[in-house]
């Protein structure tokens, strides 16, 4: 049948089965938006800002594991994506972003909202697309969405000319059916690891985001039991392994705890799965697991020995790789190793002052009021990090965080997504004050489309994680940190069309919570807390995991 390229967009997006679309109209975009205008079975969500669109979309996709869908006009409604685009990169983040541009023969005059939006996104998307010929539209669709999800997965960008959007031509509809992944490791690959595993004394097991990507989670469970080893994971693979159990050691890294970033420094095999040894990670390159023979499950060729010389890698899907050493590998034996790794755990505890008003308490509140059943949310900082040490995660795609670029403002857009994603789960988002200056306008999304989210605003008049380094290296110079002006964030919310609440003390935040969950409306906490409150442990940038301090040993060097 005829249709035009504005109705294949929309037949496409159904062939994919994308039930809910984030974004925001334009002039190049119009034709787009008037087809969905007769397809009530895809919701669109109308954003206050492209990049909370593009945030959403992200938020969407993690949570439920589908592809996530935003779409913008061409110019500065493209452009507005980037943010987006680049935090769904970072983080493999399955997106497809479709926008429009200009009619063909004006490409390339710096014709009024013209942007070369491709190009601009070349560095972090999978790929882009530019459809200038509408017999081509349908099928550079449906590569988009196998591009973002097949493999390491990611965002693809598909921009499209107007005259396209308007031009006719035959469709087809098609069914979809994704290749599965190709997997590149060898029978003596997995054979080369259980080798090294087997003459291991002090294993580790140390977890990323891609075992939450590729559904592992049993998988990774059975391997810890089969190797006898401990559990480290990182702020993106928060919920790939059970935080109940007594493997499990925490985080690792900057903000890890101190018997994970002591463990790692003292095993004598490191098992990575699905995690890219970031800087976050590793500290000091060269004494980072100095001791420790090293094996890497990635399904991404280019991070084997990218950042660590690795002694045996498995390159491949990681649920398939695990599937496949589990049936090869014996049960291993190591209770020296973990009887010392559990008296590590009981000599340093993660701990906070209980006498006041805290980000942590909150956060432990919060988990013990939903019972460890609601999605959580972060923007970036001390309370992002707080928010992955004192909640205990428990199952995947349940924390949602932007790991990678580290992007302020975050949240609140993958929170709406989330929710959208998941209407019968507490979705949550933990914000600063300083993050949430920067999308708080999305409240007005929430408020819109009656989304229940709860936006928990941890405000301590400054940017703290900032101040916080400040504190530590900068000689307490509070270079614009301080934002303690007159801004009345409940105020703000109710004008937005949402329900507020103002927490000052601890025994004010379990009633507002629940409140709020019992409401179901969209609505903020605002959390007062003190402006010097620090995260710890701590290891300082570029230093060795072993140098990890927490708040003793701060207060022992005054």
């Amino acid at each position: 049948m005829q249709l035009t390229g504005s109705e294949i967009i929309v037949e496409c997006l159904k062939e994919q089965g994308v039930d809910t679309v984030f974004g925001y109209p334009g002039g190049t975009i119009l034709n787009v938006y008037d087809a969905l205008y007769s397809h009530s079975e895809i919701r669109h969500i109308l954003t206050s800002h492209e990049q909370g669109a593009a945030h959403a979309a992200d938020g969407y996709a993690r949570s439920s594991g589908k592809v996530g869908v935003c779409m913008a006009t061409s110019g500065p409604g493209a452009t507005n994506l980037v943010t987006g685009i680049a935090t769904a990169y970072m983080d493999s983040v399955p997106l497809v972003a479709i926008t429009a541009n200009v009619v063909l023969p004006w490409l390339g005059k710096d014709t009024f909202q013209e942007v070369d939006i491709a190009g601009v996104t070349m560095p972090i998307t999978k790929h882009g697309f530019i459809v200038k010929d509408v017999t081509k539209l349908a099928d550079t669709l449906r590569k988009a969405f196998e591009i973002a999800q097949t493999g390491r997965p990611g965002p693809v960008l598909v921009d499209v000319t107007k005259d396209v959007t308007a031009a006719k031509c035959n469709y087809e509809k098609k069914e979809i059916k994704l290749p599965k992944n190709v997997n590149k490791y060898t029978e003596e690959d997995i054979e080369n690891a259980v080798k090294l595993i087997k003459k291991a004394k002090k294993p580790y097991i140390y977890v990323g985001g891609g075992a939450i990507i590729s559904g592992a989670q049993k998988e990774v469970a059975k391997f810890a039991e089969l190797l006898d080893a401990p559990v480290c994971d990182t702020l993106m693979g928060k919920g790939a392994f059970d935080a109940y159990s007594d493997r499990y050691t925490g985080m690792i890294g900057m903000h890890g705890t101190k018997t994970s970033n002591l463990g790692v420094s003292e095993c004598d095999l490191l098992v990575a799965l699905g995690a890219r040894f970031s800087d976050r990670v590793v500290g000091n390159v060269s004494s980072f697991a100095k001791g420790a023979k090293v094996i890497h499950f990635d399904i991404d060729a280019a991070e084997i020995n990218k950042n660590i010389k690795t002694n045996a890698s498995i390159v491949g899907d990681l649920k398939d790789s695990l599937k496949d050493i589990n049936k090869k590998l014996e049960k291993q034996s190591h209770p020296e190793w973990m009887q010392h790794i559990k008296e590590l755990k009981e000599k340093y505890p993660l701990d906070y002052d209980r006498s006041k008003l805290t980000c942590p308490f909150v956060i432990e509140e919060t988990d013990k009021i939903t019972k460890g059943g609601a999605i959580i949310c972060t923007d970036v900082g001390q309370h992002q990090i707080w928010a992955s040490q004192y909640y205990k995660y428990t199952k995947p795609r349940t924390f949602l965080s932007s790991g990678g670029l580290g992007t302020m403002g975050y949240g609140l857009g993958a929170c709406i997504g989330a929710q959208v994603a998941n209407p019968d789960k507490i979705c949550i988002n933990i914000a600063g004050d300083g993050c949430f200056r920067m999308n708080l306008n999305e409240l007005a999304t929430a408020s819109r489309f009656d989304i229940p989210i709860i936006e928990i605003v941890i405000n301590n008049h400054v940017l703290g994680m900032v101040r916080q380094w400040q504190t530590l290296f900068y000689g307490g110079r509070y270079s614009q940190t301080v934002l303690n002006d007159k801004v009345d964030f409940c105020m703000v919310a109710k004008g937005l069309g949402c329900d507020a609440y103002k927490v000052t003390k601890k025994e004010e935040f379990a009633p507002a919570l629940k409140s709020a969950i019992k409401n179901k409306k969209p609505c903020i906490i605002e959390c007062i807390i003190n402006e010097d409150d620090k995260v710890f442990p701590m290891v300082p940038g570029g230093k060795p995991l072993s140098e990890v301090f927490d708040e003793k040993d701060y207060n022992k060097k005054g």
